[in-house]
């Protein structure tokens, strides 16, 4: 394997002194800045190794780094680095999203304060300003990656609007236009009148809002009674061409076929019969407004009903509204609603919750308007995206989220794919305003009319942000061009993405991977959830809960922020982030720091090139759990359990390894057999060494200065990536040591909880007796010197038959029985005092929570999560007052 290694330094063989403490922001310095001057991880089309392949979710231009771009991040290097380091052939493509409208949005406000806007400064300008600000912030976010460590290539960065990209969007554009599946025409979009241009249904934020339902009542033109119809927007009645009621419904079934004189405007509309119409909804009875709601555009479609648009694309009634031209939408409501009550025709005004349509980036509610705009027809599209989940060639995970896909695909209209912006892909069509033929649209620029030979414009318009950000697996690849990159890294293996972007960005990514390529864009999707505060509350600036991730890792080291969410990525589940877990990991990367220093310290004498022989029981037992453990957790890898993965390493390190081990090593340390310090000194270097391999992809500032400081007998890599992920089989399992080494464990740790629950100080050495099964009393015999040192005991004898010793602390462990004779040990007034006192206190504690938890209007204004909180204090002063009467009880013993 050493051959294989990049960039190998000098071999090693004597160990490095370690500070005394670790010290996270120089050691994340240091190699954050080394790891990109050394191209660690340039990938390598030609190299050898099964591919694995991530193409990052471009994060846009104007943004900073939040908790959902840690965790996102965090996990996908995980991935990488662990792939990387078992061999395969890896690459994670980085880079920056354009981001259309937020990005001209920040840089049109920079122009207004200097009493400027875009039209002003003119199209080309207004780019070049804009291509400026790129350049300046744009570095920004991705500095912020590589300080969490990531290992993207960065040599192959990547930006939606750079040359490459362009030219696969336009390809697209072109080829799916010849095939009928983009075309132009005047339909019903999705209209920002703030951000000023259309955006696609899934831009479009809908929100419960209370508001209220009009009822109007619109007299019919033969005199011979009236409709009333109910609405949420009786500003649009000024446009309504028809009024619709179920073609069932008795109670309207005469007044199908009649008109009505429209109030406020006197226009006649007909009543027609449509099996639409929700029975249900108001009086049963539903204004039709063509031009300003999209089930009513559709219903005029099927009834050739004339559309009348009386809002303008500034969110104002136009010249159609009559005597309310020129007015706000909002202002409109008033007033119309004034007009039909001075005339009668206001029946009624109920309180309604409904949903309202607003855009995602800013906020404005969204005006349904009529406007000729470029659209993709998406069904032919999505029929291959579907059958790709369906049949497994790709997954998702959790697997339910491909129902949520499922349904949306099933149900997707055309999308509108045109913006109203500067800022973007401008839409490769050019118009001839002499001969006026079809939009011509090709890849390069025409340079005549191909009709009349007349000069021609490109169209105004920029291609929505997520049409070319849906070519990103493929066209970061060097597509259309077949390279290299292409052919060995596509299909990608794994997208890691929120759920929040599984509309915008994932189904599209399939629709078009599939369709340009043949391969899905990637053969796995992995879901995570959202980064929310310690009580389960969405982060929100208004809540004041967000939390800087810059600042977490200046405070806390990025260790540990990464394992913190790395750790608390349960499948299917939000994230419940507390400082309070970040500075326990914080203590964990220390404990790992002391641990190396602990092994460096007993590390003088030892000689990486010699036979140390066989390992004792205690170096068999934690070569057999760290075995246990390297499975563990390349299943977790290879299922996406994250939690997992944190979990098992965690537990080997902290518990088995530092706990347990480093303890269990110290005698033979210190002894004098060279041969059993020599294989304990081996396997202290060994297990930490694999241990340290194990965890680099989560935390990998720690480990790769720890990992470069052993001694070892190979050449030493630029870095640790480049090391093979131990497996299981490197660390062979002898199932009797094991179950020696964990008999070991149980019995001194029961050992030591008697001491605890008795408050015998650590220092005094303790008398033991032990009893039980035959066959157990003899196996734990067997490790007699072991657990006498680590138990501090005075002394052990091995009881036969039935014996029960009275005035003892019992516990039982490893298949014995063990007895501590107390009499003598402690002074048995004062620990009966101190354990009355104890549970008085505890007693008033379980009163007080009791009496909250009693109180009904407690439980009612109270959060869950404070509920819940209070009643796991409850429990576990429950289980305080047990463990005080079982002592109480021992006392009882020893006095009788």
């Amino acid at each position: 394997m050493a051959g294989d290694w990049a960039g190998c330094y000098l071999i090693r063989t004597m160990s490095t002194e370690l500070a005394k403490a670790y010290e996270p922001k120089e050691v994340e310095e240091r190699w954050a800045k080394a790891w990109i001057e050394q191209k660690i991880f340039a990938a390598d089309p030609e190299a050898d190794g099964d591919p694995y392949s991530i193409v990052i979710p471009p994060p846009n231009i104007t943004g900073q780094l939040h908790l959902g771009h840690a965790l996102n991040n965090t996990l996908q290097d995980l991935l990488i680095r662990f792939h990387k380091m078992d061999g395969r052939n890896t690459i994670w493509v980085p880079g920056t999203d354009h981001a259309s409208i937020a990005t001209q949005n920040v840089v049109e406000r920079k122009l207004a304060e200097k009493g400027l806007d875009r039209h002003q400064v003119g199209r080309e300008a207004f780019l070049e300003k804009t291509f400026e600000w790129k350049d300046e912030v744009g570095p920004y976010i991705v500095s912020q990656l590589q300080r969490l460590g990531a290992s993207c290539d960065w040599t192959r960065e990547r930006f939606t609007m750079d040359e490459g990209l362009s030219k696969s969007v336009r390809e697209v554009f072109v080829r799916l236009h010849a095939d009928g599946l983009i075309y132009r025409g005047r339909r019903l979009i999705n209209w920002c009148c703030r951000c000023g241009t259309a955006l696609s249904d899934i831009e479009v934020e809908h929100r419960d809002q209370q508001g209220s339902l009009w009822h109007l009542q619109y007299p019919l033109s033969d005199g011979s009674g009236a409709l009333v119809v109910a609405t949420t927007r009786p500003e649009t009645m000024l446009g309504d061409t028809a009024v619709a009621v179920h073609p069932e419904d008795e109670r309207y079934a005469s007044f199908i076929g009649k008109t009505i004189d429209l109030p406020l405007v006197g226009r006649k509309i007909p009543v027609i019969a449509d099996p639409e119409v929700d029975r249900e909804f108001g009086t049963g009875a539903v204004k039709i407004t063509p031009a300003h709601d999209f089930n009513d555009f559709e219903m005029g479609q099927r009834h050739d009903l004339e559309t009348i648009a009386v809002i303008d694309e500034h969110g104002r009634m136009n010249a159609e509204a009559g005597d309310f031209a020129g007015q706000d939408r909002a202002e409109c409501r008033k007033t119309v609603v004034a007009a039909l009550d001075a005339a009668g025709r206001l029946v009624e005004v109920e309180d309604y919750a409904n949903s309202v349509g607003a855009c995602y980036r800013c906020s404005e509610v969204v005006e349904p308007l009529l406007s000729t705009q470029w659209f993709v027809a998406t069904a032919e599209l999505a029929a291959p995206a579907i059958e790709a989940v369906r049949d497994g060639r790709t997954r998702f995970y959790p697997e339910h989220w491909s129902k949520t896909y499922f349904a949306w695909l099933e149900n997707i209209r055309d999308w509108c794919i045109s913006r109203q912006l500067w800022w973007g892909h401008r839409i490769p069509a050019w118009y001839c305003d002499a001969c006026e033929v079809e939009p011509i649209v090709a890849l390069e620029a025409p340079k005549a009319c191909p009709s009349c030979g007349g000069s021609l414009r490109q169209d105004e318009d920029v291609l929505d942000t997520w049409f070319s950000s849906g070519l990103w697996p493929f066209s970061t690849m060097g597509w259309p061009e077949q390279t290299p990159e292409l052919e060995k890294y596509y299909p990608t293996s794994v997208l890691v993405t929120g759920f929040d972007i599984l509309f915008f960005w994932v189904a599209r990514m399939m629709m078009f991977g599939l369709r340009f390529t043949g391969e899905v864009p990637f053969k796995d999707v992995y879901v995570h959830g959202l980064v929310r505060d310690e009580y389960g509350a969405k982060m929100s600036k208004s809540k004041g809960n967000v939390r800087d991730p810059l600042e977490l890792l200046g405070t806390y080291g990025t260790d540990a922020l990464r394992f913190t969410l790395a750790a608390q990525s349960a499948m299917g589940r939000d994230i419940r982030l507390s400082e309070d877990r970040i500075e326990g990991n914080r203590a964990f990367a220390n404990k790992i720091w002391n641990a190396a220093r602990f092994v460096h310290m007993n590390l003088d004498d030892y000689d990486p090139h010699a036979d140390a022989g066989e390992d004792d029981v205690a170096g068999k037992w934690i070569r057999a759990r760290l075995s246990h453990t390297i499975a563990e957790v390349r299943e977790a890898v290879g299922l996406y359990r994250f939690n997992d993965v944190s979990t098992a390493i965690y537990r080997f390190f902290w518990n088995e390894y530092c706990d347990w081990y480093l303890e269990l090593a110290k005698p033979a340390l210190q002894g004098d057999d060279p041969a059993r310090r020599a294989a304990t000194q081996r396997t202290l270097v060994d297990v930490l060494d694999a241990a340290l391999r194990l965890l680099h992809p989560v935390m990998p500032f720690v480990t790769e200065e720890l990992w470069r400081s052993l001694p070892r007998t190979d050449a030493l890599p630029t870095s640790m990536v480049f090391a093979p992920m131990p497996r299981a089989e490197d660390f062979p399992r002898d199932a009797a040591a094991e179950a020696a080494g964990e008999r070991l464990v149980a019995v001194v740790r029961a050992i030591r909880s008697i001491r605890s629950e008795m408050n015998v100080p650590p220092s005094t050495r303790i008398p033991l007796l032990v009893g039980g099964d035959p066959e157990a009393v003899d196996a734990t015999r067997a490790l007699a010197s072991e657990i006498s040192s680590l138990a501090r005991l005075a002394s052990t004898e091995w009881l036969s038959g039935a014996e029960r010793p009275r005035g003892a602390a019992v516990a039982a462990a490893g298949g014995v029985e063990l007895f501590v004779p107390l009499a003598g040990l402690i002074d048995v007034e004062a620990e009966r005092g101190r354990l009355e006192k104890t549970r008085a206190k505890v007693e008033k504690d379980v009163a007080r929570i009791e009496k909250k938890l009693g109180n009904e209007s407690f439980i009612e204004r109270a959060p869950a999560e404070v509920v819940a909180k209070e009643r796991g204090k409850l429990d576990d002063l429950h289980g305080e007052l047990g463990l005080l009467q079982s002592g109480l009880d021992r006392l009882s013993e020893v006095e009788g």
